[in-house]
């Protein structure tokens, strides 16, 4: 991942147009005009050896003739030319170019590379940069820089667009203009052999131009880079997908019930909700979606209000919202008598949460007075205001009158104005009031739930986990010596019996269960078990073994377990000759009268890798649809969500006389599957099925995996889309005669790290953050404990106090540049255990820490009262300056 002299191709000061040309209807001809004619303020060159000029710009022969090197070179030339163009370019000090030229993946150069290959290659001892091949080009209407093939030009904005499809942003683009819509930066992807959407998220989530980013993705090759780089703009900014939905039926695998669930668009949708984006599936709802955002203020809550100058379009709006599965606002009693006496003769509110009828003749000061009831409600969390046309009512002062309150108001205000240019004025009235409008009432519902969905999207990135008390620590070297084991032995299909071998080393509660070579070890099984039990013929080659009685239950004496083994081979042999029998899975009958079937899996997808899989379970799982997908690795709130999402939800939380069940049991298998596919990267499918919970808890019922041979970069590094928890850089040492512990931090150390907050000093707060804070926001303590191990690390010094309870005692925290060339580091003590070591001991685990990846520099900068840390770097050695009238100083270790 880099951002390496990506300001050199998105803020150029100096253009090259290589390939410039005269002739009518040639991308030569179409770039020259567009450069000429965006207004770009920087430098302008064309080269071409046919011509001495173009347009009003002398042509050059050759990128040798250039009279200084062009910060950007913008190349149309035949595919054979780039590689060697390129090289000339590096060796003159250009460091970026776009590549419109196409077909460079299929073609060969001389060595037998493509020339896509033979480009980067090129490119790569100069540090040079390549958008493309096959790129539309790049806008930065600030700049009037319109280096594209596009057919017009882009108004200036804060709007960042990035496509993989040129043919799709030539239509943005004239689509947008239509409607007024401007940006910061337009930008086509090409085959992305160099800049990917990875280093351009990076990118653009630092640019202050910028003001949200939306992406066009058409497919993925590095999902952790995506993952990595969208989670840390999705922090600063709105980000948001357009991608079409797959035709693909599934995840490429079959041996389990969990990957034939899973498909690639249920994959996308669970990566978009993990980073804190939103994904909309058309243009027109991608800028929606933008100016919603933009406009609306935040949302603390999913309660809508809908009021309306009529029952037709309320009612509207109301079912939108039910279809939606949005919540409609329960009103107060308080408010309810309110709008009442806002309403003439018999018109009333009749229900709670039904949309507010202002009537057809509502004057503007109603719809105020009634809009100010509504934000007063505490039960009310957002309002959609809809105005149909009439005779007797301008629109104009029926917005006039709510613009007021719209400015002022803390909770959002979305606003209809159904008609066409009798409304246009309205809309623009409302739109000044920073009201995001809607043409019709289903489009206001719409707005609304874009922000419901990018809320929960931006809670599960910002929320703290709480911690799991008392959560058994898993056996992790005995699954891995069952796994290889079963490796070795050519068996890469696990029955019953084997999956619950591994799972039990991972604390999960299983059912007894016994496998058994032939009928005679079934019954001396079902013996030692004890009566009733249930018995499964195992073969790898059946997946629902119950189609064809390849299961009993109930089974109370040694004849029924004989007869019943016998018939099941029997029914193998005749239906399945080819089948493979492995024998027979003997288990204790679980009976629970209110348990509940579930499915917990896993599955492994193409691009992102191991995905989780929960929902309802049992013989009719494909037919209930009804389950969720998430990338490892879960903590609690993740967990909490995976399963909110689904139906059987409801289920679970009880009904009638039916107790709940123990949810937090269902959050532990969740939680430990996580960390086992996780560990694992030879577990590729994994079926919990039934996992039956209850009141009492999750027992797994069957379940089964698949294993693959990892590939030699196959680490849980490499394979997940997310980096976990990095255990291996924990460490115990000994202070002051006791243990301490040195590991990274984890988003369930959110407690103890505001307990570690709450007793510092105001001067040591300041000293961290150069401001005076009392106390950490929400989405502050969320930054510092919900970290991506692969961009930053914290590490924290812990140990556990007289009561018992793990502290925090110091904060150390480094996070680097996306090249890797720089990390700045911050470094925190307790207030009551300073001129103990623990400061050193913290900065000296960041050094180690930014050498062992190869880090250029470590630097940081303090206050100039805050000498203790100043003296303890020198000791290090540090190089410290003065910068600044203030005389901040700043810290400097070279690492390389």
């Amino acid at each position: 991942m880099s951002v390496r002299n990506l300001q050199y191709l998105f803020a150029p000061k100096s253009v090259a147009l290589i390939g410039a040309s005269e002739r009518p209807g040639s991308m030569g001809t179409t770039l020259l005009d567009n450069l000429l004619g965006g207004g770009f303020k920087g430098k302008l060159y064309a080269v071409n050896p046919k011509y001495e000029q173009v347009g009003e710009l002398p042509c050059y022969d050759s990128v040798a003739d250039l009279p200084e090197a062009p910060e950007l070179a913008v190349i149309c030339t035949p595919p054979a030319t780039v590689p060697q163009l390129v090289r000339q370019l590096g060796e003159r000090g250009t460091r970026a170019a776009v590549v419109l030229s196409s077909g460079m993946a299929k073609a060969r150069d001389g060595r037998g590379r493509s020339l896509r290959q033979a480009a980067l290659d090129a490119a790569h001892p100069y540090l040079l940069r390549l958008l493309g091949p096959n790129s539309a080009g790049l806008l930065a209407p600030g700049l009037g820089l319109n280096a594209s093939v596009a057919h017009s030009g882009a108004l200036p904005g804060r709007i960042a667009f990035v496509s993989q499809s040129g043919s799709l942003m030539t239509g943005v683009l004239d689509w947008a203009r239509t409607r007024g819509i401007g940006f910061s930066h337009f930008i086509s992807l090409g085959d992305s052999s160099d800049v990917d959407l990875g280093d351009v998220l990076d990118y653009l989530a630092s640019d202050g131009h910028a003001g949200a980013i939306l992406l066009h993705v058409d497919q993925l090759r590095y999902a952790r880079k995506f993952m990595s780089a969208a989670r840390a703009a999705a922090r600063s900014k709105p980000v948001l997908v357009l991608k079409s939905r797959s035709s693909e039926d599934g995840v490429r695998a079959v041996a389990s019930e969990s990957g034939a669930l899973a498909s690639e668009d249920d994959v996308f949708d669970a990566a978009v909700r993990r980073a804190g984006m939103l994904r909309v599936y058309t243009t027109e709802q991608l800028f929606a979606a933008v100016e919603t955002l933009a406009y609306a203020r935040p949302l603390h809550g999913e309660r809508l209000a809908i009021v309306s100058n009529g029952a037709g379009p309320g009612v509207l709006a109301r079912d939108a919202l039910r279809y939606g599965k949005g919540t409609a606002a329960t009103l107060s009693p308080e408010s309810i008598a309110q709008l009442d006496a806002l309403l003439p003769g018999e018109a009333g509110v009749q229900s709670a949460n039904l949309p507010v009828n202002l009537l057809g003749g509502a004057p503007p000061e109603r719809y105020a007075a009634a809009l100010e009831i509504l934000l007063k409600d505490p039960q009310v969390d957002a309002v959609l205001v809809v105005h149909s046309p009439t005779a007797t009512v301008d629109s104009r002062e029926v917005a006039n009158a709510i613009a007021p309150l719209a400015r002022a108001a803390s909770r959002p205000i979305l606003s209809c104005w159904l008609g066409g240019a009798s409304v246009l004025e309205a809309r623009t009235i409302a739109a000044n009031a920073r009201m995001p409008t809607f043409r019709t009432p289903e489009d206001g519902v719409a707005g609304f739930l874009q922000l419901v969905n990018y809320r929960r999207n931006q809670n599960l990135l910002m929320e703290v986990p709480p911690s799991m008390v008392g959560h058994m620590a898993p056996d992790r070297s005995s699954a891995r010596a069952l796994v290889r084991e079963a490796i070795a032995n050519k068996r890469l299909l696990l029955s019953d019996p084997e999956t619950k071998a591994i799972l039990r080393a991972y604390g999960l509660a299983l059912v007894e269960t016994r496998a058994a070579p032939d009928v005679e070890a079934a019954v001396a099984a079902a013996r030692a078990i004890g009566y009733p039990v249930a018995v499964k013929i195992l073969t790898p080659d059946v997946m629902h073994k119950s189609d064809f009685g390849g299961v009993t239950l109930d089974l109370d004496s040694a004849d029924a377990v004989r007869a019943s083994a016998q018939r099941m081979k029997k029914r193998l042999d005749e239906l399945f000759p080819q089948a493979r029998f492995d024998g027979f899975s003997v288990q204790a009958m679980c009976r629970r009268a209110n348990g509940h079937e579930l499915i917990v899996g896993a599955a492994t997808d193409p691009v992102f890798g191991p995905v989780l899989v929960f929902g309802q379970g049992g013989i009719a799982v494909e037919v209930t649809d009804d389950y969720s997908v998430a990338l490892p690795p879960l903590n609690l709130v993740l967990a909490r969500d995976l399963v909110d999402r689904t139906r059987v939800a409801r289920l679970l939380a009880g009904y009638r006389n039916r107790p709940p069940a123990n949810l937090d049991a269902i959050l532990a298998v969740l939680i430990q599957v996580s960390r086992l596919v996780s560990d694992i990267p030879e577990i590729v499918e994994l079926d919990i099925n039934p996992l039956l919970a209850d009141s009492k808890g999750a027992t797994v019922l069957d379940a089964r995996m698949r294993l693959a041979l990892a590939d030699r970069s196959g680490s849980t590094l490499d394979r997940l889309a997310i980096r976990p928890y990095p255990r291996e850089l924990e460490e115990t040492i000994d202070w002051h005669g006791a243990p301490l512990l040195l590991r990274p931090i984890r988003p369930e150390d959110g407690p103890a790290h505001l307990a570690f907050f709450d007793a510092l000093t105001p001067d040591d707060i300041r000293y961290r953050m150069f401001v005076r804070i009392r106390e950490l926001q929400p989405s502050q303590l969320a930054r510092f404990t919900q970290i991506d191990y692969d961009r930053e690390m914290a590490f924290i010094a812990t140990r556990k106090n007289a009561e018992g309870v793990n502290e925090t005692l110091a904060v150390g925290r480094v996070v680097a540049d996306p090249d890797n060339t720089s990390a700045e580091f911050a470094v925190t003590v307790r207030s009551d255990l300073k001129g103990m070591g623990l400061g050193r001991i913290m900065m000296t685990k960041l050094i180690e820490y930014c050498r062992a990846r190869g880090t250029g520099e470590i630097v940081g900068e303090a206050l100039p009262q805050n000498s203790r840390i100043v003296a303890m770097v020198k000791k290090l050695g540090f190089e410290v300056t003065i910068d600044g009238e203030e005389g901040i100083r700043k810290m400097r270790l070279a690492l390389r």
